[in-house]
């Protein structure tokens, strides 16, 4: 627990509440000594200086760290004042931490050891009460993508200083300043992880202003529309790997048709190569579309954030002009949808491929819904949006109509609706109504896609049409699930198969609250031996293909009232995807 210090002329103290000392007593002699011997260590130690002082349970750990562009002298200042802060608003707390005005220094003492540790706690956030008012969507997608350059050029900088600045043009006479520090004791990947957690600690709590600092033990980061720091201090870190260069289109030789793989409801789709011989998937936004924009910035300020071996991975994106590009990890065995209803790649696509291929889905969403340091409802899951890696390792892609969620919603809300026919929930088609249960239910009719080889809209038994998720659960029902197994499934365990069906089945429940979450569904892959609810009815979707042909108006059945409602999608994502 912590006792927060308000801000004062400049300073900010948090006192931490794990043990107090008394005056005069062993602990505080050894406190008062070692802070009083940080400023003139820590100007002659380029900036940084840790150490202890005494013997347990007396013993003090104490670091200072000053900002990369100050100087010994302004350094040895900030020190000095700040451990004074300290001695004066806590003055009997056995753990303290200051960070100087601006902030230009750090200052951290302890009766534990901290040294060489990712400490996240205590967070201060500070901000510009002014707005930006500038076109924020496009000031966001220069900011997000500023913000990961400098965290990276910080993280990768030496045990001595790790250290970054850089700035962004947003207009010819504009720029975005930022300034971006960890401790140098901390690795690399804990300074990355930090310096992130603190940008996105900065969009939860002042996204929009105009300029803002988020202080933490183990990193520092600001930015603001003028430059507060020093433009002529020499910037120690390295230069991060050169990104996925667009200049002339050189890597998909002017986006020839050759190089051409795909197209959605985004744009086309190309394989490039940079000159190091990596292989990308450059994704182009139609210039004529009025349709992308959003979208656009939701890949960039999203998937830049997810790290996971599940989830496609973002390399780059060009922002010039008309031009919108996003720059990919290439990923070699194209999109599930091109093996699972192919009727000669399926053959080769075996039970247990498609066993993992359904698992790691399964945890790729988790890590969205649950796992990552976000929450996001991805929206538009479909067979189309999960790429196949060279080892048929599923990557879930295409987060143009993702939505970012804070880590306590459940439920948002919206009049475009937007996605897939198919594989959108009831209640999301019906009244705008989403949640992590839309996601459920897309993914729910993937595995009965998987199972069956055959598409949802377009299910075939025989020589007769029929809805996937009826034919489903008609089986279900009378005991004869094993018919929706695709035939070309020649060795697979047949209880492992039918539990697949069992666990799609409780995904695409007509109730929302009986659906469950990403986290139960991933339980109940992993434990075979946990007993499984039973299944209520699916909602029904039947196509009016008629109206389907030619236009974007389409007939969904809503169960609840026995009758067709037309909906008009006028931005729906329906996606043709050949290899990205």
């Amino acid at each position: 627990m912590l006792i927060s210090i308000s801000l004062t002329a400049g300073q900010d103290q948090k006192c931490y509440n794990t043990g107090n000392f008394t005056s005069n007593s062993t602990y505080g002699r050894n406190r008062d000594f070692i802070l009083s011997s940080l400023a003139s260590n820590v100007s002659g130690n380029s900036g940084f200086y840790n150490a202890t002082f005494g013997r347990d349970p007396d013993k003090v750990y104490a670091l200072a760290l000053c900002r990369g562009d100050t100087s010994s002298e302004e350094c040895a200042s900030c020190v000095q004042a700040a451990t004074q802060d300290i001695m004066k608003a806590c003055p009997n707390q056995k753990e303290a931490i200051s960070w100087g005005a601006g902030p230009s220094c750090l200052v951290h003492c302890a009766n534990r050891s901290f040294f060489g540790k990712l400490e996240l706690d205590p967070v201060s956030p500070l901000y510009n009460v002014n707005n930006i008012t500038s076109n924020l969507t496009q000031f966001d997608i220069i900011w997000e993508s500023l913000m990961d350059r400098v965290a990276r050029k910080a993280s990768q900088g030496s045990s001595r200083l790790k250290y970054a600045t850089e700035e962004a043009n947003i207009t010819f006479f504009q720029k975005i300043y930022a300034l971006m520090q960890c401790t140098p004791d901390i690795s690399q990947s804990d300074c990355h992880f930090c310096l992130h957690r603190s940008v996105a600690e900065y969009q939860n709590c002042c996204h929009g202003s105009q300029g803002g600092v988020v202080q933490r033990p183990s990193c520092i980061f600001r930015w603001d529309l003028y430059p507060f720091y020093d433009l002529t201090a020499a910037d120690p870190s390295p230069s991060p790997p050169p990104g996925p260069s667009t200049n002339n289109e050189v890597a998909t030789n002017n986006f020839a048709i050759e190089n051409k793989v795909g197209r959605g409801g985004f744009g086309d789709v190309y394989k490039g190569r940079l000159p190091s011989g990596e292989d990308i998937a450059v994704k182009r936004l139609c210039k004529t579309s009025g349709q992308g924009e959003q979208e656009f910035k939701n890949e960039v300020v999203l998937v830049a954030k997810l790290q996971h071996r599940n989830l496609v991975r973002i390399l780059g994106f060009c922002l010039e002009g008309n031009e919108r590009l996003l720059i990919y990890e290439f990923v070699s065995n194209s999109s599930l949808d091109n093996y699972i209803f192919d009727p000669v790649k399926r053959s080769h696509v075996n039970w247990e491929t498609r066993y993992n291929i359904i698992g790691g889905i399964a945890r790729g969403i988790l890590y969205l819904h649950q796992d990552s340091r976000l929450r996001i409802i991805h929206r538009d899951l479909k067979a189309s949006n999960i790429l196949l890696d060279g080892d048929m390792n599923p990557k879930v892609s295409d987060f143009g109509l993702a939505r970012l969620f804070d880590i306590d919603q459940s439920q948002g809300d919206t009049s475009r609706i937007a996605g897939t026919f198919g594989y959108m929930a009831p209640e999301y088609v019906t009244r705008g109504n989403f949640s992590v249960k839309s996601d459920v239910f897309s993914f729910g009719v993937m595995v009965l896609e998987i199972i069956s080889g055959q598409k949802n809209t377009c299910f075939y038994h025989g020589d007769e049409a029929e809805h996937l998720l009826t034919y489903a659960w008609k089986n279900w029902m009378e005991g004869t699930a094993l018919n929706l197994i695709d035939p070309v499934l020649k060795v697979g365990s047949s209880r492992e198969i039918l539990r697949c069906i069992h666990i799609g089945l409780l995904c695409v429940q007509e109730n929302v609250a009986n659906r469950p979450t990403m986290a139960t569904v991933c339980l109940m892959f992993s434990s075979s031996s946990l007993s499984l609810p039973i299944p209520s009815k699916p909602a029904f979707f039947m196509q009016n293909t008629m109206e389907m042909q030619g236009n974007s108006e389409f007939n969904i059945f809503d169960p609840s009232k026995s009758s067709y409602v037309q909906f008009t999608v006028n931005e729906a994502s329906i996606s043709e995807l050949d290899p990205r």
